[in-house]
């Protein structure tokens, strides 16, 4: 046999072999998560439940989940220990802000903008602007646009549609 045969089969194996691995590491990571527990830390079980460790045993936790509600777990039911900072900020709403006041977007918009003053320094012009559609009628007359004594001037007036009362003729 080659050693081209057997290439597929040894990549294969390597592969598997290294699945394995990451696989045992990561499980030896949460063993190491869970036995480093104590009474007071904050949980959270693969169930999604937050609650606070009271006692922790040879393959049990018994865990505080609210006021009079106690709750035994095995040990390995515990999906996270979390830090103080996030079981607060998850149960109790509690935020460690570590930010100054400053760094905090207002609500409006009003100091990210420049000051009034500003804008009259500019010379920007405050009247509103119209951006509506202009008829050829409302446009001031130059050297190419048709006075408005003009023929095509009246009949531009005529060709505009007359109002009527919503009625219909058939009734």
């Amino acid at each position: 046999m080659s050693l081209l045969t057997l290439l597929p089969f040894i990549v294969l194996i390597g592969a598997m072999f290294l699945m394995t691995r990451s696989a045992k590491k990561k499980q030896q990571q949460a063993v190491d998560m869970r036995n480093q527990m104590q009474p007071g830390s904050g949980v959270r079980t693969i169930g999604g439940v937050y609650a606070t460790v009271k006692e922790v045993h040879e393959d049990t936790v018994l865990v505080d989940a609210g006021p009079g509600v106690e709750l035994l777990f095995a040990k390995n039911a515990i999906g996270a220990v979390l830090t103080d900072d996030e079981y607060n900020r998850i149960v109790h709403g509690v935020e460690h802000d570590l930010k100054s006041d400053a760094d905090i977007v207002p609500d409006d918009a009003s100091s990210l903008t420049g000051t009034d003053d500003s804008a009259a320094d500019s010379g920007a012009d405050d009247k509103a602007v119209d951006l509506g559609k202009k008829d050829a009628a409302d446009e001031p007359a130059g050297d190419d646009a048709p006075a408005d004594d003009t023929p095509a001037a009246e009949a531009k007036t005529d060709a505009e549609p007359k109002k009527t009362d919503g009625g219909s003729e058939a009734k």
